[in-house]
């Protein structure tokens, strides 16, 4: 019992070196706002939050897209698909609730239909009566929810490498891993290292030579936004409870996008959403888990095939 006692006791030594050494404070969203947010950028006052949203293109347009980032995500997962389509389209891009600049939700409630009565009230505040949903990863499921929540709303949606069926033994990557690891993951409230931020980009690529040391940064600078760690952890430990059986009840239009090398979330799961959503069409890239970063155009060119 004293030697166990011993290395339970060095270990929390340990991890209290550890928090000491590497622990960074929160960021206030003040710090954050001249670096990330841009002359197209605006702040809607919404459910008790400043939602950080881009609205652009084409103004007149009555079937606008909305697109959704994933995880630890923002907005900026879009900048190059957007400055695509918004030749076309209206393109509204935001910061989710809990993520990037806008932060934690005062409701601290992270689950599939208070995102959709997030949309609900986002879409009304713009006066929108019909929307296209494009979602990528977490972004995708809360789409797919969205048209089991409110179909007559929604005209069509997008998903890319998005959520829902569960897991097929996916390597994932560092970061998830170890958010999704009891008691380890209570230390990424305090310690989130540029290293860790990179090793998980990384394994969201396919080419990782794609990834840039501005990305890193962004990534880092907003993953430590005040709250935003907090919100992940309680993600990270189930806080998302979708019924995937529901997909098949799904009838709104449908274009699944995937990477054939995305390591979060297999390949595999493109033919499910397809045979379970009737009338659903489909493509794969040679790419990892965002298309729409590694190959911006070709991901604009397939949405606007399908959406015009």
């Amino acid at each position: 019992m004293k030697t166990i006692a011993k290395i339970l006791g060095g270990l929390l030594v340990a991890i209290i070196a550890l928090i000491l050494f590497f622990a960074e404070r929160d960021r206030p969203v003040e710090e954050l706002i001249p670096l990330y947010a841009n002359k197209d950028s605006k702040f809607m006052p919404i459910m008790g939050m400043k939602v950080h949203y881009r609205d652009e293109g084409v103004a007149t347009d009555t079937l606008p897209l909305i697109l959704l980032h994933g995880m630890s995500s923002s907005l900026n997962t879009w900048d190059n698909v957007a400055l695509y389509l918004k030749r076309y389209k209206r393109v509204i891009s935001l910061d989710l609730p809990g993520f990037a600049l806008t932060g934690p939700s005062p409701e601290n409630n992270y689950d599939f239909p208070y995102y959709s009565k997030f949309i609900d009230s986002f879409a009304t505040r713009l006066k929108i009566k019909r929307f296209i949903l494009v979602g990528n990863s977490m972004g995708g499921a809360i789409t797919w929810n969205y048209a089991l929540h409110n179909p007559s709303r929604l005209a069509k949606m997008v998903l890319i490498d998005a959520a829902g069926y569960p897991k097929k033994g996916e390597s994932g990557s560092l970061g998830f891993k170890l958010a999704s690891t009891p008691v380890i993951n209570n230390l990424l409230l305090y310690v989130t290292p540029k290293s860790l931020v990179r090793k998980s980009l990384e394994s969201i690529y396919a080419d990782q030579s794609k990834v840039t040391d501005e990305q890193v940064e962004r990534f880092h600078d907003i993953a430590i936004r005040e709250g935003n760690r907090q919100v992940a952890l309680q993600i990270f430990k189930g806080s998302f409870h979708g019924d995937y059986k529901r997909i098949k009840e799904i009838k709104t239009p449908t274009f699944v996008m995937w990477g054939a090398k995305d390591q979060l979330i297999s390949v595999d799961n493109s033919a499910e959403f397809m045979k379970d959503i009737k009338g659903s069409t489909g493509v794969i890239f040679n790419v990892g888990h965002v298309p729409m970063e590694e190959i911006p155009f070709d991901v604009a060119l397939s949405i606007y095939k399908f959406v015009r």
